[in-house]
């Protein structure tokens, strides 16, 4: 029973610490997984496994061997923000797999791509006709940005020679799961009682609303609790 206790306690010190560490790392270790990171990720969750159920090793060791690889990990994120050279040799540069509208195989064959995890790749970014690329390179990310032909491109206000209308708001959520987050109200100089009678004016109370948020655009948006949805597409 003992034994089961130090698990516990060691398990949840594992977490705890491993959640202050990514914490102190920073939200680049999470958006963009590089090289460095990838690798820090990788030692970071082994130790923690081994702090959690491996008894035979010390506390005290593992507590060193968190406290190095995090300090180094931190250290050498600091020198490649700052020296340019040594993050290009790190993280890498990236790959160039079309140019021109024309497939590099050398660079497929440098980074292991193949046509199918590239035309993979064009189908997450809604291309299914691989003739609309003027450009795709392979980011250090491992994802893929793409330049589309001129002919294939989005029309923009400017194209169209016209003036935009007034600049979007950032979105405002206003109601999470029954509650009223009168933080937000307050941050945005939003009263109570202008929610209030917007939802007197649809006929229901907070408790009624999953969600709402003021959109962008300005417009309210609500999701209730009964979406009375009689044949629901997708039924777990």
């Amino acid at each position: 029973m003992i034994e089961h206790c130090i698990i516990l306690i060691r398990s949840i010190s594992a977490f705890l610490i491993l959640l202050c560490i990514t914490r102190l790392l920073g939200k680049q270790t999470l958006s963009n997984m590089n090289f460095l990171e990838f690798i820090t990720a990788v030692i970071l969750g082994a130790i923690g496994a081994n702090f959690a159920f491996n008894e035979k090793i010390q506390v005290t060791h593992l507590m060193i061997s968190l406290s190095v690889f995090t300090l180094t990990s931190l250290f050498l994120s600091k020198l490649l923000v700052r020296y340019r050279k040594m993050r290009m040799w790190t993280e890498g540069t990236p790959s160039v797999l079309m140019e021109g509208g024309k497939i590099l195989e050398g660079n497929m064959k440098k980074n292991n791509m193949t046509l199918d995890t590239l035309n993979q790749l064009l189908r997450q970014k809604d291309i299914f006709d691989i003739n609309e690329v003027e450009y795709a390179i392979l980011e250090i990310n491992g994802k893929l940005s793409v330049m589309k032909k001129e002919q294939y491109r989005n029309t923009t206000l400017q194209d169209l020679k016209l003036k935009g209308s007034a600049p979007p708001q950032f979105p405002i959520e206003l109601i999470m799961d029954g509650h009223i987050l009168y933080g937000n109200l307050d941050a945005n100089q939003l009263s109570h009682s202008w929610l209030q009678h917007e939802l007197k004016l649809r006929n229901k109370r907070a408790e009624d609303v999953f969600y709402s948020v003021r959109g962008s655009n300005g417009q309210l948006y609500f999701d209730y609790r009964d979406d009375s949805i009689q044949h629901p597409v997708d039924v777990e």
